[in-house]
């Protein structure tokens, strides 16, 4: 499912634009601005399934990296610093990936 069809275009060219410096994401406030907050628990969960590429059931750090692409073909790529505190405050039970119910308790700290 393309994001465009659970968030604003608007919002997530506006939330990718406030995050385009390198070492500037912060995930509480991206979720904000980009309109996840306001979604249902459902629709958080369909944001993780198209996050999800490889379909695994989890978001691995490597799929982490490039998650601003999947809100848009011109999101940049995380930085390993980025990645890691992102990881870090998702990771509740320290596997080392983002299950489905950990990244909607995230959305919805």
């Amino acid at each position: 499912m393309a994001m465009k069809n659970l968030l604003k275009e608007d919002d997530i060219k506006k939330a990718l634009d406030q995050f385009k410096a390198v070492d500037s994401f912060d995930h509480k406030k991206f979720f904000d601005v980009v309109g996840l907050k306001a979604l249902s628990a459902d629709n958080v969960k369909l944001v993780f399934q198209a996050l999800d590429v490889d379909a695994s059931g989890f978001i691995e750090e490597e799929e982490l990296k490039f998650v601003l692409k999947g809100f848009s073909a011109d999101g940049r790529d995380l930085t390993d610093k980025e990645t890691k505190a992102f990881l870090t405050a998702a990771d509740k039970d320290g596997d080392g990936k983002i299950g489905i119910d950990e990244f909607e308790a995230l959305v919805h700290e």
